[in-house]
């Protein structure tokens, strides 16, 4: 029988981050419930609200939070890293501290990918695949970038942390120097394809902050704030970067696909901000209430995470199926709707995740490292990272005709995207199991 919420809630050390834990929930909380305001469905297909109400993207400067969860997962990293490396000072870690990291985050996605591939598969098999359901075929796998990117960090902890443990603030000055170096090359000379390389740059920036806030060296969190909203106005006022941090329907440059230097800027803005609501926050999740709520929530994040635009897809599926009519997005009568479908899709969510937690609950036991499985477990994360990443892309439709999308020059289909996510989370598994200590 598994650990309780409850028990898991008394059993906390004193010495345990809560704050961190509340901003990992706050953050997949927000994320998910910013996507279920956004979707703006008529019978034409799935806009965004932003898109209509363009003065909304404002909102996106306090709502766009995803740089807070990054910056979690680097703070996360670094204690676990460390952790396994006092535990094993003789050997390495890297295919064991992967596999702590990503089972919560793997089990939980390939068991998306496989209810879901299977399902295209059979409606495509059945001559079905278009309409709402070829939209959902594509859109219930767009949120696995974010997987994709947290892969990355993980994968690039070890030599980033022995980065930051050198020169401190110094890396991080590093990355961002490279993705300002980016912006430049793309925007001023129009250098083709470099704007890429701010997938890599920009995220392992806001990591990189995780890790100051580890070793306590985020002591300025006013200024930081400060300085990353005055840099990312600025250049939003005065440069071609556009106002929304999320990414839009139809925009020649999106802050998100690839990341920019304002997106960058953002992320500081965010992270000064909630480094600034410590104290308060810290407070607020000591009450064994909010604590036992945060623990419970956070044991399931990941499967609501992936299952919610499948909850939200259904309701308006259903609504359709229904006969009824859909109103044109941000009028009165489409406000008007909002807390129901919003509570619809909230009371789907939670049928989905009772039917899929069970995977997002890691295996017990413990395991010392074996030599020689590094080789292996980096091939397996680098594998499921491009595996991701293409199915984020193409999605599930297409998967009878072929249907590609490019992911680093590359032209990857739905099938393919599958095979490679599966065959790498099973290399990581394999990796990582070592031997029993």
């Amino acid at each position: 029988m598994g650990t309780t919420a409850r028990e898991l809630a008394a059993a906390t050390p004193g010495t345990r981050d809560r704050y961190i834990d509340l901003l990992r929930v706050a953050s997949l909380g927000t994320v998910v419930g910013g996507h279920w305001l956004m979707a703006a469905v008529t019978g034409d297909g799935v806009g965004n609200l932003l898109a209509v109400v363009p003065e909304l993207q404002l909102l996106t400067w306090g709502l766009q939070v995803m740089p807070v969860f990054f910056f979690v997962g680097g703070f996360s990293h670094a204690l676990s890293y460390r952790s396994l490396r006092r535990r094993y000072p003789d050997r390495s870690v890297y295919s064991v501290f992967l596999r702590v990291r990503l089972q919560r985050l793997l089990r939980p996605t390939m068991a998306f990918v496989l209810v879901w591939g299977a399902a295209a598969l059979v409606v495509q098999l059945l001559g079905g695949g278009g309409g709402m359901t070829g939209v959902a075929l594509r859109l219930v796998a767009q949120p696995l970038w974010f997987i994709g990117i947290y892969l990355a960090m993980v994968a690039f902890t070890p030599p980033l942390l022995r980065l930051h443990e050198r020169y401190g603030w110094g890396a991080f000055g590093g990355l961002a120097g490279a993705a300002v170096a980016v912006d430049v090359l793309r925007f001023a000379a129009h250098v083709p394809f470099v704007e890429f390389l701010n997938f890599a740059f920009v995220w392992l920036a806001v990591h990189q902050l995780g890790f100051l806030r580890a070793d306590g060296r985020i002591r300025m969190p006013a200024a930081l704030a400060a300085t990353g909203l005055a840099g990312a106005a600025a250049l939003v006022a005065l440069g071609p970067y556009p106002l929304s941090m999320v990414g839009m329907p139809g925009e020649k440059i999106s802050n998100m696909a690839p990341p920019t230097l304002a997106l960058l800027l953002h992320g500081l803005w965010l992270v000064g901000a909630v480094e600034l609501l410590r104290g308060p926050g810290t407070r607020f999740v000591r009450r064994a209430r909010v604590w036992r709520g945060v623990v419970a929530a956070n044991g399931i994040a990941m499967t609501a995470f992936l299952w919610h635009l499948t909850a939200m897809l259904g309701v308006y599926g259903a609504m359709i199926a229904a006969g009824l009519a859909l109103p044109e997005p941000a009028t009165a009568a489409w406000w008007a709707q909002v807390p129901l479908r919003v509570a619809v899709a909230a009371g789907l969510t939670a049928l989905l995740v009772a039917g899929f937690r069970r995977f997002e609950r890691p295996a017990h036991g413990s395991a010392a490292p074996v030599r020689g499985t590094a080789p292996i477990a980096a091939a397996g994360i680098t594998l499921c990272l491009f595996g991701v990443l293409g199915l984020s892309m193409v999605g599930f439709g297409g998967l009878l005709e072929g249907r590609t999308a490019m992911l680093v020059a590359v032209q990857v289909s739905a099938p393919a995207a599958v095979v490679m996510a599966l065959g790498g989370w099973l290399l990581v598994e394999r990796a990582g199991r070592g031997s029993r200590a």
